[in-house]
């Protein structure tokens, strides 16, 4: 009985649980510190598809209809990628530009997105001071990413707060990886398990402040 009960559970939370698609984005991952290991961390997690975009289309060549899909079947979409000069790298700018389409994502028909979560997961090499408005990059990291808040927007999607690394030049010697993919374990689990406070996302500056290692 109690085997039996065990398995109904198990099926019962497979079947409440959020789907997360994770997009990852690395044209440079030999020497990926931080990045590359989430998205490892990623793979393991059972109800989150992780796909490296660099690797499925190293000549750009998306498949529309595929990434669509993908989108579809997911509740939850993460970019993870390392700040490039104040943006993403180049292929998520591909990504958006041919997979959003007007009436998939937005337009009077484009609602196939709404009311799907939406979030960056991304390193900063510079120190959280720099990413002030009298910090030498002169605007925060949720300023600089505004375009994203406003694709998600557009798209009828939930934006919530980025969850960021910095100083990610750094991280690894300073061991500071191992803490941050904790917290990135504890963001995917409940994100999954729709345990987020969402509210609480929507207002902080970094989402990593709101999931401890411990998963508190």
């Amino acid at each position: 009985m109690t085997d039996e009960n065990t398995i109904a559970d198990a099926i019962e939370s497979t079947k409440n649980s959020k789907k997360v698609l994770v997009l990852f984005a690395h044209p440079a991952q030999t020497r990926s510190e931080v990045n590359v290991p989430l998205f490892h961390e990623a793979q393991l997690n059972k109800h989150v598809t992780a796909v490296d975009l660099y690797a499925e289309y190293p000549d750009f060549n998306i498949d529309i209809e595929r990434e669509q899909q993908r989108l579809i079947d997911h509740d939850v979409i993460i970019f993870l990628f390392p700040l490039y000069w104040y943006s993403t790298p180049s292929i998520l700018k591909e990504w958006q530009d041919l997979v959003l389409e007007y009436g998939f994502a937005y337009g009077h028909e484009g609602t196939a997105l709404k009311d799907k979560l939406f979030l960056c997961a991304l390193s900063a090499g510079g120190k959280e001071e720099a990413y002030q408005t009298d910090g030498f990059n002169h605007y925060t990291i949720k300023q600089l990413l505004q375009p994203l808040e406003q694709m998600a927007q557009i798209t009828h999607m939930t934006y919530i707060a980025p969850f960021a690394l910095f100083g990610s030049r750094t991280a690894q010697e300073e061991a500071r990886v191992h803490e941050h993919r904790g917290k990135w374990t504890t963001l995917l689990n409940k994100l999954t398990t729709h345990t987020l406070d969402l509210e609480k996302a929507k207002r902080v500056e970094n989402l990593a402040d709101l999931c401890n290692s411990k998963g508190e």
